[in-house]
C-alpha cells in the first residue's frame, strides 16, 4: 500500500532538474508579443488616445484600443457569482479595454503587439492618452458614505449588493437574554497572493479554433467564460495549463489579457505571447480579503455562547470579479461561528464599489474572514470575563456529529475538544508563565494566543476523471482538478497504484487540458482529493469491473470467482491468472473481448457530490514584543489539525505549513495600501509589500490528528487552505495577550511595529491618542 505513506513527490525530479514546463518555456521564436498600456489614474474620464507614433516604431505590428474591439462585439467579462441580494446585485459591464472611463489604477487601456516584448514596451511609452482625473474613493466604508464619489450610475451609493442570512429574530432574542455581550470592530486587510510565477498566456488561432496556454488553476470554467465573451460555443476553445508556479486563488479567473491575446491571435493570424511584469500583478491582477466587520457575541453567565451577529462591508473594487461577491457572502456564511455550537446567528454584508483593483478569492475565500471574527471575539470574551480561554473554547465546541449549524451546514464530525486537549500539552501551556517571566526579565512582553478553525472545503461541486491501462501495464489518469504545486502527481498516483497493483512511478497523471475530459472544476476550495479523488475512485471501480469481465472471458471463468492481487486476476487455486498488462493488450483486440464490449482498458468517473468536508484544528502561537520599538517576533507556533485520512502525510504537512506562513504574513506583514486621496498604489512591489521571510517564522510544529470523513470514499478532508484560515487569529490573539500586559489593545492586521508602538503609547497616555 502506498496511500498513507510519505513518499517523495514524483514531480520534484522534473522541477529540480529544470525540466518543468511553464508558459514562458513554450513561446515559439516567431510569436508576437503583447504589452498592455494601463491607466495611471484610479478614476478618470478617458479621452483621445494618440498611438500614431507608437504604430510607426520599429517592430510594432499593431496598437489597438476599445474602438477596434467594438467591431467584434466582445461581451464584458462575466461575474459568475450568484448572491441573493436584498435588491438585485449590480454587475456593471467590465470591458476588456477601457471605453469612456477608467475606474482603477492599472486598468487596461490599449494593447500593443510587436515582434518583441521590449519593442512593445517602448511603443507603450510613446502612446499619448488624454485623461481627465475624477475624485476617487478606495475604502469600502467611505465608498458607502453619502459624500463619496459615484463610481457607477447603476449602483447608487456605490452599493453592489446587500446580503442577509440567518435568523434575525432568534439572534435578537439571544442578545436580549444575554448576560454578557462582546463587541469588536475588525478589519481583514487587503492582500495580494504573489505567486512566484506571474500570469502569462500564449494564444493561437488555427482552423477556426482558439488555443490558449496559460497560467491558471482550472481550464473548463475559463473556457466557458471565454465562450461568453466571444459569443462562441465552448468547443471553439482549447485551453491548456502546463506547470504553474503557484496560484493561491489568484489564477482562478478570466483576465482581460487572456481575451486580448486570443483576439489578437485571430486578427493577426499569429501566435501571441503575453507575460505580466511583477508590478502588473500588484496593480492589475486581483486582490484578496478586504472585509471590515462589526461583530457581537452574546454569552450566558456560565460562558455558553448564545448568539453571533456580524455586519460587514466587503470592498469589491471597481468591478465584480468572477466569484468575488461569493467570498464574503455565501462562502463566509458556511464557516460562520467556526467550531462552536452557537444556536442563533445573523449576517449582513454590503458590497461596496471602490476605485481599486477587484477583489476575489484568495486562499480560503471567505472562510478565513469568518473564522478570524469568531476567534477574536472568543479571545476577547475570555479576557473580558476573566475566564480560562481553553476552558471557554472547550465548553462551546461542537460535541455531537453530525451537527447542523445555525447557518445550515451539516458538520459530519471532527476532533474538536480532543485536539484542543492535545494542543495544550504539546504547546506546553503549563510552562508559559515561566517563559513570560523570562521575557519580562529581558524587558519584553510575551503573549500566548490560541485559536481554532473550521473550514468548509469543497469549492465547485462535482468532478470528472478517466483512467486507462496500456499494453505495458502502466496507467494514465486524467482528472479535472489541477495542481499549482500541491503534489497531485504524487497523491493521485498513490491512489491509482494501490488499486491497480502498480507503483506510483508507473502511473501518469494528466490535468488541465479541455480536450482530455468533457468537464472539470479545477483547483480551488481545497477540493482536489475530496472531489477529484472521489471521481478517480469511481473511474477505477469502473475500470476494474471491465478488467474483471475481460479476465474472466480470457480465463473462461466466472467473474465472481476471480481474485485481484499484485496486479493480476487469478482463480482461487492461483495457478491460472492474467495480468493487468495482458488484459490491456487483449482489450485492444475486439476478437479477444466479450461481445459488445468497447475496445481499450479505460473507464470514466463522474463524481456528482456536492458535499463539503470540514477540516478543523486548534493552534497556539507565542509572540514577543519589544515595547520600546513595537517590534513583534513570533517565537513559537503549534498546530494540531484534523484532515481526515491522509494519503501522503508529508504533502499534508507541507500544505499546512505553507498556508500558515501566508496567514502569519497577513497578520504581521502584508498589506495592500492605496493612497486615500489619489488612489495610487503605495505597496506595488516587493520593495514595499512585505512578504514573510525565513527569519520571520519559527520552526512550525504541525501535529496531524484526524478522523475520516464520510463525505468521500477516501475519508480525506481538504488541507490546502487551512493554514491561511487558522493563522491570522492565532497570531493576533497572541499579540493581544502581550499588549494586554500594558493595558493596550491589538491593532488591525497587519500588526506592524508602528501600529503596536502606537497602541502601547496610547495605552500609556490615555486621551493623547497617536494616529498615523
Amino acid at each position: 500500500m502506498f496511500s498513507g505513506k510519505s513518499i517523495a513527490r514524483l514531480e520534484d525530479a522534473r522541477f529540480l532538474t529544470g525540466r518543468g514546463r511553464y508558459v514562458a518555456d513554450m513561446i515559439p521564436a516567431d510569436a508576437l508579443h503583447a504589452v498592455v498600456l494601463r491607466s495611471p489614474h484610479a478614476h478618470a474620464t478617458l479621452g483621445e488616445i494618440n498611438a500614431e507614433a507608437a504604430r510607426a516604431m520599429s517592430g510594432v505590428v499593431g496598437v489597438f484600443t476599445s474602438a477596434e474591439l467594438a467591431a467584434d462585439d466582445l461581451a464584458p467579462l462575466p461575474c459568475t457569482a450568484e448572491v441573493a441580494s436584498v435588491a438585485p446585485m449590480v454587475v456593471p459591464p467590465r470591458p476588456v479595454l477601457a471605453t469612456d472611463r477608467v475606474r482603477h489604477l492599472g486598468e487596461a487601456v490599449a494593447l500593443i503587439i510587436a515582434s518583441s516584448a521590449a519593442a512593445a514596451r517602448d511603443a507603450a511609452e510613446a502612446i499619448e492618452v488624454l485623461y481627465d482625473p475624477l475624485p476617487a474613493v478606495i475604502d469600502g466604508a467611505s465608498a458607502l458614505g453619502a459624500e463619496a464619489p459615484q463610481i457607477w450610475p447603476q449602483a447608487p451609493g456605490n452599493e453592489a449588493f446587500r446580503f442577509l442570512k440567518g435568523d434575525r429574530a432568534a439572534t435578537d432574542a439571544a442578545f436580549a437574554q444575554a448576560d454578557h455581550v462582546i463587541s469588536l470592530d475588525l478589519f481583514n486587510n487587503r492582500v495580494h497572493a504573489v505567486p512566484i510565477e506571474p500570469r502569462a498566456a500564449l494564444a493561437h488561432f488555427d482552423g477556426g479554433r482558439f488555443e490558449l496556454i496559460f497560467t491558471g488553476m482550472g481550464v473548463h470554467g475559463i473556457r466557458r467564460q471565454l465562450a461568453t465573451v466571444f459569443r462562441l460555443p465552448d468547443d471553439a476553445f482549447h485551453l491548456i495549463c502546463p506547470d504553474v508556479g503557484g496560484g493561491f486563488g489568484a489564477k482562478n479567473f478570466l483576465f482581460p489579457e487572456y481575451v486580448l491575446a486570443l483576439w489578437a491571435a485571430r486578427r493577426l493570424q499569429r501566435s501571441i505571447a503575453w507575460q505580466a511584469e511583477p508590478s502588473e500583478e500588484f496593480a492589475a491582477a486581483v486582490h484578496g480579503r478586504d472585509l471590515r466587520a462589526r461583530a457581537r457575541l452574546a454569552l450566558a453567565d456560565d460562558g455558553r455562547f448564545l448568539g453571533l451577529e456580524i455586519s460587514s462591508i466587503a470592498d469589491m473594487g471597481a468591478y465584480l470579479s468572477a466569484v468575488g461577491p461569493h467570498c464574503p457572502t455565501n462562502a463566509f456564511s458556511t464557516a460562520m461561528g467556526g467550531v462552536y455550537a452557537i444556536p442563533a446567528m445573523h449576517l449582513e454584508v454590503r458590497g461596496a464599489f471602490t476605485n481599486s483593483l477587484p477583489v476575489d478569492a484568495y486562499r480560503g475565500a471567505g472562510k478565513p474572514e469568518a473564522n478570524y471574527i469568531i476567534e477574536r471575539l472568543v479571545d476577547a470574551a475570555a479576557r473580558s470575563l476573566g475566564r480560562d480561554a481553553a476552558a471557554l473554547l472547550a465548553m462551546n465546541m461542537l460535541q455531537n456529529a453530525p451537527h447542523r449549524t445555525a447557518m445550515g451546514m451539516a458538520v459530519d464530525g471532527g476532533r474538536f475538544a480532543a485536539n484542543l486537549s492535545v494542543l495544550e500539552k504539546v504547546s506546553d501551556a503549563a510552562g508559559f508563565s515561566a517563559r513570560r517571566e523570562q521575557a519580562a526579565q529581558r524587558g519584553m512582553l510575551l503573549g500566548r494566543g490560541m485559536a481554532c478553525f473550521l473550514e468548509t472545503a469543497r469549492g465547485a461541486p462535482g468532478e470528472w476523471a478517466t483512467v486507462s491501462v496500456d499494453a505495458s501495464g502502466q496507467a494514465r489518469a486524467a482528472i479535472g482538478t489541477q495542481s499549482n504545486g500541491q503534489g497531485h502527481e504524487t497523491s493521485y498516483a498513490q491512489i491509482v497504484a494501490d488499486r491497480l497493483g502498480l507503483t506510483p512511478a508507473e502511473v501518469r497523471i494528466q490535468q488541465a487540458d479541455t480536450d482530455l475530459l468533457p468537464n472539470g472544476n479545477g483547483h480551488g476550495g481545497a477540493r482536489s482529493l475530496h472531489l477529484g479523488g472521489g471521481a478517480l475512485v469511481l473511474a477505477l471501480d469502473a475500470l476494474m469491473e471491465k478488467a474483471r469481465i475481460i479476465a474472466a472471458h480470457l480465463l473462461q471463468a466466472d467473474p465472481t470467482e476471480l481474485i485481484f492481487a499484485d496486479g493480476r486476476f487469478a482463480l482461487p487455486e492461483g495457478e491460472r491468472f492474467v495480468t493487468l498488462a495482458e488484459i490491456a493488450r487483449a482489450a485492444e483486440d475486439t476478437a479477444s473481448l466479450p461481445e459488445g464490449m468497447t475496445p481499450g482498458l479505460s473507464a470514466s468517473g463522474h463524481n456528482t457530490s456536492d458535499l463539503a468536508t470540514f477540516p478543523n484544528g486548534c493552534q497556539a502561537a507565542e509572540v514577543e514584543i519589544d515595547p520600546e520599538t513595537g517590534h513583534a517576533r513570533l517565537t513559537r507556533y503549534v498546530a494540531v489539525d484534523d484532515y481526515g485520512r491522509l494519503v501522503n502525510p508529508r504533502l499534508t504537512q507541507g500544505q499546512v505549513q505553507g498556508g500558515l506562513v501566508q496567514g502569519i504574513g497577513q497578520a504581521m506583514l502584508e498589506d495592500i495600501i492605496y493612497d486615500r486621496e489619489s488612489g495610487q498604489l503605495l505597496t506595488g512591489s516587493l520593495m514595499d509589500y512585505a512578504l514573510p521571510r525565513a527569519d520571520d517564522v519559527p520552526a512550525i510544529e504541525v501535529i496531524l490528528e484526524g478522523t475520516p470523513t464520510t463525505a468521500n470514499p477516501l475519508g480525506v478532508k481538504g488541507s490546502g487552505q487551512a493554514g491561511a484560515i487558522a493563522a491570522p487569529q492565532t497570531v493576533m490573539n497572541a499579540i493581544a495577550d502581550a499588549l494586554a500586559l500594558r493595558g493596550a489593545t491589538a491593532p488591525d492586521m497587519p500588526a506592524t511595529p508602528e501600529k503596536i508602538w502606537r497602541a502601547l503609547q496610547n495605552a500609556a497616555s490615555p486621551g493623547k491618542e497617536l494616529t498615523p
